[in-house]
This record gives structure tokens, sequence and C-alpha cells, in this order.
């Protein structure tokens, strides 16, 4: 099977949320293969999961104090705050459509990187009806997440489901903020083992490991045409930030 890589960009809360929409939308219509990215958010950026409806007064606050900006994500899950991290997502049609079996290969790829760089990765333990007290997504690990040996958490993923197909999306923290983390949710970012190579060559790593442990075969580059920015912009217009 072939997948589509989206070449990384960098852009605003809205327009990424945007585009993985986009993604899924293209799978359920049938007119797109599947398709993986890497993704940069041009300002810090707090989004929240679709469910989340509790938004903390001083998210407001630091928004319009210009500190960071507030999205909602098409997905579930808990408040992630995007700066110091790459984020990833995949819009696919699984094998399987029972959500842990999706979960266990949409992250193989991603143990499979950890792992070779010395740094195994497994999913936490923490069941999600606790999880979900917390308004931080990487204060606990479900099994949706990929944790060190310590118990603390690298990467945090999310999903949407229309129909049999899948998006998923995930943030895998690098050098989360220590000001603005505190900031955010009172308390200090996840202590996280050093890696062995800088963003960039992290980077190159994903996608070397999605064409060998996700794609079952190729992965071929495709970035956005002018006619797929257009139908992007009109999801984008269409959410707005998602908190109205």
């Amino acid at each position: 099977m072939s997948w589509r890589w989206i070449p990384p960009l960098q852009a605003d809360g809205s327009t990424q949320m945007a585009i993985d929409r986009w993604m899924l939308d293209c799978q359920t219509a049938g007119t797109g293969s599947a398709c993986l990215r890497l993704y940069r958010w041009s300002r810090p950026t707090l989004s929240l999961g679709r469910h989340q409806r509790q938004i903390e007064p001083h998210w407001l606050e630091l928004r319009d104090r210009g500190d960071l900006d507030l999205v909602r994500r098409p997905s579930g899950g808990r408040a992630v705050l995007h700066a110091g991290e790459i984020t990833y997502a995949l819009a696919c049609h699984p094998a399987s459509s029972h959500r842990l079996t999706a979960y266990n290969h949409a992250c193989l790829w991603l143990q499979e990187l950890f792992s070779s760089l010395g740094l195994p990765l497994q999913f936490g333990q923490v069941r999600a009806s606790q999880a979900s007290q917390r308004g931080n997504c990487f204060a606990s690990g479900t099994a949706a997440d990929l944790v060190h040996g310590d118990g603390s958490k690298r990467i945090g993923s999310a999903q949407l489901w229309q129909g049999p197909y899948l998006l998923q999306h995930g943030s895998v923290l690098l050098s989360p903020p220590g000001d603005l983390w505190q900031a955010v949710f009172h308390e200090p970012p996840p202590q996280l083992p050093d890696l062995p190579v800088d963003s960039q060559g992290l980077e190159a790593l994903l996608r070397q490991a999605a064409q060998e442990h996700l794609c079952g075969g190729s992965l071929l580059e495709k970035p956005l045409s002018e006619q797929e920015w257009l139908a992007i912009e009109g999801w984008r217009e269409a959410q707005g930030s998602g908190l109205d």
C-alpha cells in the first residue's frame, strides 16, 4: 500500500487542525491515499480535546495576554501545549476497527524508532477515567500514550473515527518550555531522557521509521496543491478556533 507524505510545515493552530480534518475527509470521500505528516506550530498553542468543555480561566488570560493561542482539536483527549515538540498526524483505513488494536498499530513506528535510540516506549497504564480528571494530557499516561520506563510521558495521541476511517495525531515532546508549561498547567513539564539527535534529525528518523513500520510499502512525498489548500481553507473558516 502506498502512503502519502506531506512535507513538514509550520502554521497556526486553526490551519493545522483544518489540514488534519481535511486528511480524514479525503479518506472518507475516497479521494486520497493514506497520509502522514509532521508539523510545528507558528506560536505556542494550547489545543483542547473535542469533548473538553472546561476551559480554565487562566488559559483565556494567557491567550488574551498574547502568551499562547487556543484551538480545539477534532479528536478527543485533554489539553496539549504545543511548544518544544513535534506533532504528527496520520489518516488511513486501519486493518482493524478495534480502537486499542488500531492504536497499537498506529504507534508501532514510534515505538520502533525510540527503541532504536535506546529509549524504549511502552503504553501507559492509567485508566482513561482517571486521566480525564486531569486537564493536562501529559499529566498521566493511558493505553493511548507512550511512556518511558520511569513513567514519564513522551508521546500523547488522540483519535477521531469517521466510519472505518481513522485520524490519529499526537505530540512528541522534545524540550517543553518550563515557564510556559508551569503557567498553563501549574506544574513543571515531564522530566524526559535527553534525545541523542536534534529535532531535525528526529524528523528524518520519524519519516524513515514510518516507511519501515507503518506504511507497509512506499511513502511518497507530495506537497499540498493549490486546490487542496483551497479545500483546507474552507475547513479552517468553518472551524475557526473551535472554541465558540
